[in-house]
């Protein structure tokens, strides 16, 4: 007896959200992803009850803004367990070692989306335990424990459990916009998180004498609010690097350039209906094939190393130093130092005297931050184009069943694959490759509201195909026939 039949009593009982019998019309996608919307919104400020939360430190850091959570509340883990848990399931679908083809049997789909939610539970467990029990990422409001009369023990195993059922929620609210709503629950609660960081970065006002916002802070400067040095470098390195962020402008401007143009990059193979004479289309090979959404396992597995640093930091194992050097909580030292990624100006502009880091040790660890996302940017792709049908292989056997060809070829799905197999590796290497470069420049320069450049990257690329999608979703409204072009009947 395989795996699969040991494991199938429990993986096929795992709890799912019912899939919608038919179509769903296109304001109720609306309504399910704006309600969702909403909830999340509502979780992000809900504390966590028992909380000391003056004595808090967020373990995430700088990666909270991709890991779409907020510090402090019940949707404390955020997206990271469900993003670990499909990095174990890309590692072990891209070496073979699950045996399921989700492609055509639906016992192995049943299996692979239990073994999902499985893995899911184990990493809300393996994350939040060490975040609650080790350490003081978390700590206990002594307050509290002394009128519940349960101890710290107890008032850390209730902020668990709200952290527990925080991850679960987040797990089903993602599953119900991927099936009832518009979009993934992931790419939305990552553009929900960022917009609130940018949005804050361009209007967050606390009084001229104070502003944190582009605009009131240009207020201030325009009105004399705010004084400017008189020496001509300190008041080019305080507009461009300083109060006034012209360099984290132009870096967001750029970004959001550089994305929207590399989306509309693409290699269109022509396609013919069969039957219908004259029903012609196009088949798009974007620069960006794989989307961002690999970039996400990226930096998730970057974050996650830090995270295993800071535990082993904190705990009382303790670390050797060539491991790593903590100071005020942040590794400044070793080799959890070096792979540590750039996440500011601050991080290596030493010649500014922004750090006091040794230029040696600062190109080190650009390079291996470089590397790991370059590499590792390419090779998630790879994966993701392999385990979400998006290969050469599925791709051709989704245009053979639509009943479209490619001109000038036999309609058989061997001939198609082969085509396909011309564009799609090479372009998916080569969009992976080049997000994770520019998630490293746009780390290096900054951005507007201290978002990380990989988080402006994901939101400005998810919006686009958001906006992709939704203009889809009317096409084939207006015109129910093409539903069954797409294959969403």
């Amino acid at each position: 007896m395989g795996w699969k039949d040991a494991a199938e009593p429990v993986l096929s009982r795992m709890p799912a959200v019912a899939r919608p019998e038919g179509h769903v019309p296109f304001r109720r996608k609306l309504g399910w992803t704006g309600g969702i919307l909403v909830l999340y919104f509502f979780l992000t400020n809900v504390t966590l009850f028992g909380l000391d939360a003056a004595t808090a430190n967020d373990l995430f850091g700088q990666f909270r803004s991709i890991l779409a959570g907020q510090q402090g509340s019940v949707l404390q883990l955020g997206i990271g367990p469900i993003v670990t848990a499909s990095i174990v399931l890309q590692l072990l679908g891209g070496a073979d070692l699950l045996g399921l083809d989700t492609d055509n049997n639906p016992r192995d789909q049943v299996l692979y989306q239990g073994l999902q939610k499985l893995l899911v539970g184990v990493m809300i467990c393996l994350t939040g335990l060490p975040m609650v029990f080790a350490g003081n990422f978390l700590p206990a409001d002594q307050a509290v424990a002394t009128s519940l009369g349960i101890g710290t023990f107890g008032v850390r195993s209730l902020i668990f459990a709200q952290i527990a059922v925080g991850g679960v929620l987040i797990l089903f609210m993602d599953e119900i916009v991927s099936k009832w709503g518009v979009g993934s629950g992931v790419g939305l609660f990552i553009i929900a998180g960022v917009s609130q960081q940018l949005v804050g970065g361009l209007f967050s006002w606390q009084g001229l004498g104070g502003t944190s916002g582009l605009f009131p802070t240009w207020i201030g400067i325009v009105t004399g609010a705010i004084e400017l040095p008189a020496s001509p470098r300190d008041l080019l390195s305080t507009i461009f690097l300083g109060q006034g962020q012209l360099l984290a402008l132009i870096t967001t401007l750029l970004i959001f350039g550089i994305v929207v143009y590399a989306e509309s990059v693409r290699v269109e193979i022509p396609l013919s209906h069969a039957r219908v004479k004259g029903a012609r289309g196009r088949f798009p090979v974007k620069l960006i094939y794989a989307s961002v959404l690999p970039m996400i396992l990226v930096r998730a597995l970057q974050a996650n190393i830090q995270f295993l640093g800071r535990i082993l930091n904190n705990s009382w194992v303790g670390m050797p130093t060539w491991l790593g050097q903590y100071t005020g909580g942040q590794v400044t030292g070793g080799l959890f130092y070096y792979l540590a990624p750039i996440q500011s100006r601050s991080d290596w502009m030493w010649f500014l005297g922004l750090t006091s880091a040794d230029p040696l040790d600062i190109a080190i660890r650009v390079l291996i931050d470089l590397v790991f996302m370059i590499v590792g940017g390419a090779v998630f792709a790879i994966f993701w184009v392999e385990t979400t049908g998006m290969g050469p292989e599925s791709t051709a056997r989704q245009i053979q069943n639509s009943g479209m060809q490619i001109p000038g070829f036999r309609r058989n799905p061997q001939v198609i694959e082969k085509v396909m197999e011309r564009y799609i590796p090479q372009v998916t290497v080569i969009g992976g490759a080049l997000v994770g470069l520019l998630a490293v420049m746009a780390n290096m320069l900054g951005t507007i509201g201290a978002v990380s450049g990989t988080g402006l990257l994901l939101t400005v690329s998810i919006t686009y195909k958001l906006y992709e999608e939704i203009a889809e979703e009317q096409l084939m409204e207006m015109h129910p026939m093409m539903r069954n072009m797409f294959g969403s009947e």
